[in-house]
């Protein structure tokens, strides 16, 4: 930018921060007073461009703290149905210092591929309480997977669930009431107690229930984390999970 336009422009800036706030009135300017101040403008950007960019990471830097303050918030209002709902599944260690709350789906590729991750967290951490919420989201097979899911729990208890949430989440084939039917026989489960308690109104409450919160704290994708204060909403790495507890352990 040569001396002569560097000093016009920084004049005009000047000019315009050090004047009453009317003065700073768009419709107040002549046409040609406002032509020239956006030409001055533009050519100051298109010569620094870094501003640009300077100012885009302030905004983003001010947007993920206002996120972070709402997350808080929410999280506090709905600590209750998050952390402790009574039906939910509780894995890890159950008296653990970390809860760590994944919402998620089982045909959810991303879900799929966090899945291992989180095991090793839960396998190499003793000290984690994990709690699966069920969110259905990709259709009416990813409902029919968590209403099998759910009344599993309920009829055979939270290891059969488990061992069951692990299945589904490694299946490669389609989810059907036939594939599903075949999975509980092999397991050795009550089939016929499952399937009536797949339709039950205490299995269609729980995801109702998941829904509900997942639109109250703004999710509306697969996976979605939560580390006790700390809401992420989408895919979170082994190392970036690892992080999180070590953060919240260490904020006491």
């Amino acid at each position: 930018m040569d001396m002569p336009r560097l000093f016009t422009t920084a004049a005009a800036l000047s000019a315009v921060l050090a004047s009453p706030l009317a003065a700073f009135d768009m419709n107040a300017m002549s046409d040609a007073e406002r032509d020239q101040f956006r030409a001055e403008i533009r050519a100051y950007l298109m010569d620094n461009p870094e501003v640009l960019l300077e100012a885009i990471n302030v905004l983003e830097e001010r947007q993920a703290a206002d996120q972070a303050a709402g997350d808080t918030e929410l999280l506090q209002v709905n600590a209750e149905d998050i952390f402790r709902d009574g039906y939910s599944f509780v894995g890890g260690n159950p008296d653990g210092d970390v809860t760590v709350v994944e919402f998620l789906d089982y045909r959810c590729g991303y879900c799929k591929r966090a899945h291992p991750e989180v095991a090793e967290l839960l396998k190499t951490d003793g000290n984690i309480r994990y709690v699966v919420k069920e969110l259905p989201i990709l259709g009416d097979d990813s409902v029919l997977a968590s209403r099998f899911a759910i009344a599993v729990k309920q009829i055979e208890g939270d290891d059969a669930y488990y061992q069951t949430h692990n299945t589904l989440m490694t299946m490669r084939a389609a989810i059907s009431e036939q594939s599903l039917t075949s999975l509980s026989d092999q397991s050795g489960y009550d089939t016929t107690a499952v399937f009536a308690a797949m339709d039950s109104d205490a299995t269609k409450s729980v995801i109702e229930a998941n829904r509900a919160l997942a639109q109250r704290l703004g999710i509306n994708g697969t996976p979605s984390f939560v580390f006790e204060s700390q809401m992420v909403r989408g895919y979170v790495p082994l190392d970036v999970m690892r992080e999180a507890v070590a953060e919240i352990r260490a904020d006491g």
